[in-house]
């Protein structure tokens, strides 16, 4: 029997299904993970008033990557800063990674169910050269990217709503959390060497998406949750 639809309406039926598809997987899960995450005080992120964690204003210098480049005087940035750029923070016990309840907790809220370990440094990571030029190409991702120090330290460096880095300086027991969509990028510091828990929602993703990537629907996404909700609230 001849289809009583047009090729054009069904391919409009097709985007249609697409898009609720994308809704019940992405939309109603985050928003189920947020309502889980309240009911759990142990899963909270660290709040800014208590945070012991240590980020600045970069200085404009091109000098060896792995240097703090502070700016002089120092400009520091606040955890209250970085959450209003959507980057969340735990202070964990790295030691007892394995058995932290807390760990196992934030796990199950925030359905990171895929977690693998990585050492990095000259003598450990293979095409180590190649690498480090890479994860400090600034960047998006299509998910947000979560990882755990468990040893060493290195930073990550982050864009604020008026296009200056931010580094955020990541040592043992930091579980940081970078949005979908944030511009930022990864260097170890003069130590040369992290160990690190990389935490994913699902099969593991790491998909660099090098700047500019403004199209880019996760960059769209992030804009309108992060920076336009700034920007309305100042002005309101």
């Amino acid at each position: 029997m001849a289809s009583e639809f047009t090729p054009e309406e069904l391919a409009l039926a097709q985007v249609w299904q697409n898009l609720i598809l994308f809704y019940k997987d992405t939309v109603i899960s985050r928003y189920s993970m947020i309502a889980s995450a309240d009911h759990c005080p142990t899963c909270q992120p660290d709040a800014p008033e208590t945070a012991k964690i240590d980020a600045w204003y970069m200085d404009d210098s091109t000098d060896d990557q792995r240097l703090p480049h502070r700016r002089n005087p120092n400009e520091p940035c606040s955890l209250a800063k970085l959450r209003e750029l959507g980057v969340l923070y735990w202070k964990l016990d790295a030691d007892n990674h394995e058995t932290d309840p807390r760990l196992a907790a934030i796990r199950k809220v925030y359905n990171y169910s895929y977690t693998e370990i990585v050492n990095i440094s000259p003598t450990t990571l293979p095409g180590y050269d190649e690498k480090i030029k890479m994860f400090y190409e600034e960047h998006i991702h299509a998910d947000d990217e979560i990882r755990y120090v468990l040893d060493g330290s290195g930073y990550f460096d982050v864009r604020d709503f008026e296009d200056r880095w931010i580094r955020i300086d990541c040592r043992k027991g930091d579980l940081i959390v970078l949005p979908e969509g944030i511009y930022h990028r990864f260097t170890l510091d003069t130590n040369n060497y992290t160990k690190a828990m990389r935490l994913f929602v699902g099969a593991p993703v790491w998909t660099p998406h090098n700047r500019p990537q403004e199209e880019h629907p996760s960059r769209s996404k992030y804009l309108d949750k992060f920076a336009r909700g700034a920007e309305a609230a100042v002005s309101a």
